[in-house]
């Protein structure tokens, strides 16, 4: 029985290219370790999480120093909607903000740079590996150099994905079907979120293409890689939905709000980093990306023969004192009857 099953996804397989190719890339991302690269991609997107929240609480207090009125209103909603004493500290905390907002600024901007640069060392790494390509060993400035232009050229396409995004929102949408007076036609909303969704993939697109092809060590091919991001940019589509309810139902409780957001960054930049390193298997098991496998040369040949004619000078004496005793054994007989 085990038999016969295993016979049937052998034949399925090999009768079906997109299977084989799913298989393939899912044994090359097991094989250069995609689980554990995007362990440590999560890590470091964690890591980089309190810098960067330590500058918008930066950027929050010079805005709310110029607005007394608005941190009045905004520590009273707090109370009103954070239960226990998660609402004062929530307020001193952005007491602190607006007091300490040039020093916790400069703080989290020099943090948010070195955890840049290791959260996007990893993920080149991480990228890296699955195109099996060798990191090349290079001098240090040069190498943090490189990087740095990556991190830049990542948040412009970060920029590009959030424009899309924005131009994806129902509200934008209605606003602008507005100035022709189409707001209210037949079939808007369903347009609308049709149009959402494909904007919302082509951002996302756009992204993920930029990362699977431009920020391995080494330059891959451009076509490969986009067709692998717009398969990663449904499944990421996919996932944020499944994301939002998630967060949506673990937010419900004070422990929910207390430690489910941290929780759900770390499950959301985790399965997030692994739709990224299998959509980058995909592109690097493709068979124009697979390189043949190096036959090396045979060695020089070496005939020796195997049956040796003649013989050799030992064997010729040994043979010519056995004869020689012969002979004198056969005339010392002769004589002795003579």
């Amino acid at each position: 029985m085990f038999g016969r099953t295993k016979a049937r996804i052998a034949d399925a397989v090999r009768t079906r290219p997109w299977l084989d190719h799913l298989v393939r890339a899912g044994k090359s991302y097991q094989a250069q370790r995609g689980d554990y690269y995007a362990a440590g991609i999560t890590y470091f997107t964690v890591l980089s999480l309190f810098p960067m929240l330590m500058v918008a609480f930066a950027v929050a207090g010079f805005v709310l120093s110029h607005n007394p009125q608005l941190v009045t209103e905004m520590q009273q909603k707090i109370v009103a909607n954070m239960p226990g004493s998660l609402g004062g500290q929530v307020n001193d905390l952005i007491a602190q903000a607006v007091k300490s907002r040039t020093s916790v600024g400069v703080i989290g901007l020099v943090g948010a740079f070195y955890a840049g640069l290791g959260w996007i060392a990893n993920l080149r790494a991480a990228l890296t590996e699955q195109w099996e390509q060798q990191a090349p060993q290079g001098n240090w400035f040069r190498t943090k150099l490189s990087d740095v232009t990556a991190l830049l050229g990542l948040g412009l396409a970060l920029v590009l994905s959030f424009v899309l995004s924005a131009l994806a929102s129902s509200n934008l949408g209605r606003e602008l079907l507005g100035v022709v007076h189409l707001q209210h036609a037949p079939g808007v909303g369903l347009l609308l979120t049709v149009l959402s969704l494909v904007l919302a993939v082509l951002a996302s697109w756009a992204v993920f293409a930029w990362t699977i092809a431009r920020l391995p060590r080494q330059p891959v091919t451009l076509v490969s890689a986009g067709q692998a991001a717009l398969i990663a940019a449904i499944a990421f589509e996919l996932w944020k939905q499944i994301a939002g309810y998630y967060l949506k139902s673990v937010l419900t409780s004070p422990a929910g709000v207390a430690f489910g957001p941290i929780l759900g960054l770390m499950v959301f930049a985790y399965i997030t980093a692994r739709i990224i390193l299998f959509a980058t298997a995909w592109a690097a098991t493709a068979r124009e990306n697979m390189l043949e496998a190096e036959i090396p040369p045979p060695g020089p040949a070496v005939i020796q023969p195997r049956v040796s004619a003649g013989m050799t000078a030992k064997t010729g004496a040994m043979l010519f004192g056995a004869g020689a005793v012969s002979a004198a054994m056969l005339t010392r007989l002769r004589r002795s009857n003579s």
